[in-house]
Order: C-alpha cells, then sequence, then structure tokens
C-alpha cells in the first residue's frame, strides 16, 4: 500500500513538472530567430563610408528578417574595439559587425598584437563589395595643384614635407597613401586622424595636403566643391566620378589599383541555420537592382560577384597576405 502511494506521489509530480515545462518548450517554438532586435556593429565614425553602408543595408535587412536591424558604431583602435566586441559575443544571431580589410586584413599585419584572431574569432556571412579610394585635394588651400602630376612634382620639390591625412594608422586611407608615394616616387608625410570626418577636416583647413579617401565620402565633398578628385585608385574610372580620372591615366601609374572590401561578419560559432539565412537575405538585398544602382552610382563600389561565406573567407585569406607586404614596405607598425 506505501509502495503504491509512493510510486503515486512520483507520477503526480513528474506530471507537474511536465507542465511546467510545456509553455517553455512552446515559448520556444513559438520564437524562432530571430524575435528581437539586430545589431550591426561598425568601427568607424558616423558618417565614415562603413556607417553609410551599414545603415543602408539595415533597412531593407530590417523588412526582411521581421526585425528591428540597428547600427551601433564604435570607434577606436583602428577598428578594434568594435571588431574584438563582436569576436567576443554571444553567438546567437543578435550582433554582427560590417567588417573592412582594415579591420579583419591590414590589422592582422599592422598590430603586433590583436586581441582577436582575424581569421578564425568569426563566422563570415557575406562579402558586400569592393571598395575604391579616390585621391583629394583641397581647391582652397592647393589652387597650383589641379592634377595628379601637379601633387607628384610637389612632392619631389619638398621631399618628407607634404603630408596627407588619414582616417587611422593602417586604415585603408593610410596604405592607400603608401601605396600612392611607393608608385610614384615620392616621399610624404603620413598624418593620422580619428575618422574620415577629422581627415577631412584637416584637408580643408589645409593643415595636410591630400587625402586617399574612401570614394563613398569623397563623392559628397567632390560634389559640394569642397574637395577637388584628382585620381580614382581603381583600374577604370568610376560611374558617380565619370571626370575623375584613374592613377594610371592622371598620375602615370600604370596598373595602379588600390580597393578593399566590406564584409558582414558574425561572431564565431554562430549556428549555422541563422548563418545561411542571414547569408541568403543579405545576399538577395546587395543584388537588388536600386541597391546595386545605388552601390555603383552613389557610392562608387563594386557589387561582388560572389556574396557567399565561403568566398567571402577566401577573400579575407588573400588579403591577409597581400596587405602584409604592404604594411612591410610601409613600415607601419601598431604596438
Amino acid at each position: 500500500m506505501l509502495r503504491r502511494t509512493a510510486l503515486r506521489l512520483t507520477a503526480l509530480r513528474l506530471a507537474a513538472l511536465a507542465a511546467l515545462a510545456l509553455p517553455a518548450a512552446a515559448d520556444a517554438q513559438e520564437a524562432p530567430w530571430p524575435n528581437r532586435p539586430i545589431t550591426i556593429m561598425g568601427g568607424f565614425p558616423n558618417g565614415s563610408g562603413v556607417d553609410i553602408y551599414a545603415r543602408k543595408l539595415a533597412e531593407p535587412l530590417s523588412q526582411a528578417l521581421g526585425v528591428p536591424v540597428v547600427v551601433d558604431n564604435r570607434t577606436g583602435a583602428g577598428g578594434n574595439i568594435a571588431s574584438e566586441h563582436v569576436a567576443r559575443a554571444r553567438p546567437d544571431g543578435y550582433t554582427f559587425l560590417l567588417a573592412t580589410a582594415g579591420t579583419h586584413a591590414i590589422n592582422a599585419t599592422l598590430y603586433s598584437r590583436l586581441p582577436f584572431d582575424p581569421l578564425n574569432d568569426v563566422t563570415h556571412i557575406a562579402l558586400l563589395g569592393d571598395v575604391p579610394n579616390v585621391l583629394l585635394v583641397s581647391p582652397q588651400h592647393s589652387p597650383n595643384i589641379r592634377t595628379c602630376r601637379d601633387l607628384i612634382e610637389a612632392a619631389k620639390a619638398r621631399p618628407g614635407a607634404l603630408a596627407y591625412a588619414s582616417t587611422g594608422n593602417g586604415a585603408s586611407t593610410h596604405l592607400g597613401g603608401v601605396q600612392f608615394s611607393l608608385a610614384a616616387g615620392i616621399d610624404t608625410l603620413h598624418v593620422p586622424y580619428r575618422g574620415q570626418g577629422p581627415a577631412m577636416v584637416s584637408l580643408l583647413a589645409g593643415e595636410t595636403a591630400f587625402f586617399f579617401n574612401q570614394s563613398g565620402p569623397s563623392i559628397g565633398a567632390i560634389g559640394q566643391g569642397q574637395a577637388r578628385g584628382l585620381a580614382v585608385s581603381t583600374r577604370t574610372r568610376l560611374p558617380p566620378l565619370p571626370d575623375v580620372p584613374t592613377a594610371e591615366e592622371a598620375c602615370g601609374l600604370p596598373g595602379f589599383e588600390s580597393t578593399t572590401w566590406y564584409g558582414l561578419l558574425a561572431p564565431p560559432h554562430l549556428p549555422a541555420p541563422i548563418q545561411a539565412r542571414m547569408a541568403q537575405e543579405v545576399a538577395k538585398i546587395i543584388s537588388q537592382p536600386d541597391f546595386v544602382t545605388w552601390l555603383t552610382d552613389n557610392q562608387g563600389i563594386s557589387p561582388p560577384s560572389d556574396p557567399s561565406p565561403a568566398n567571402f573567407r577566401r577573400v579575407q585569406e588573400r588579403d591577409i597576405g597581400r596587405w602584409a607586404e604592404i604594411v612591410r614596405r610601409s613600415g607601419a607598425k601598431v604596438d
């Protein structure tokens, strides 16, 4: 009798526990990913090329996923602050990073020690496009520099004195200037700033002589008459800047090219179904005709022919090696 009573009590307890578990199971089934806001982090200030792209991507991505997608810029250390944050974030599908060749290829050599592995402390989502630079001067402070050859002659006349701005040590704007100086055989002075805005201010104030800036912000500055575009860093002219020649045309530098990329990354060990869904939605958005037009005609960015995670990883692996040589030649190092 006592044994039957004990068994009955045990059965009742198990039934009660099962009943308690049912709402949790139902909630889990009713709340598939995503069910709350998603954050795309960036390592550069508002108004930078990274910020512009992230905000453009966020709206259609929010519509596709049915949850808000917000942009959070955490600047500093060449993008490493945001990159480390995402590398250490929970791989739950709610934190992503709009990465650059600077943060996840150049910095691998530029910094003697990084708090994360640029290649392996990530989950690759999508390659977002190739980003060119534009060689800019200030019409007000450099009235006699109307062409790229004028700039080269001015630099040769004053070795080591002609200063150029960048968005930070090791950024594409820095190493683009290094590539240009090496190719042109000139000795120039690098002056790093914290982001695109302060670097542009330095150019417009005459504190620096030129700025190898990313195409998106450059297009606006040229259109408003604030800056003069002397050359683009691609082998063909950019659709939004048809009157700005290539470096080969304007500077007499055959085959000169200096481009980087944007890409979307997530923390390491992101579940494969979330990676696949996010990659699919992003690839669909950036291939839409209106988005492609915005990229090419508004930002001067070339859409990727293959945005897939596997190709993104291949491109990153290649560029880590390619930029390592340029960093070594530049002598740049950040401890």
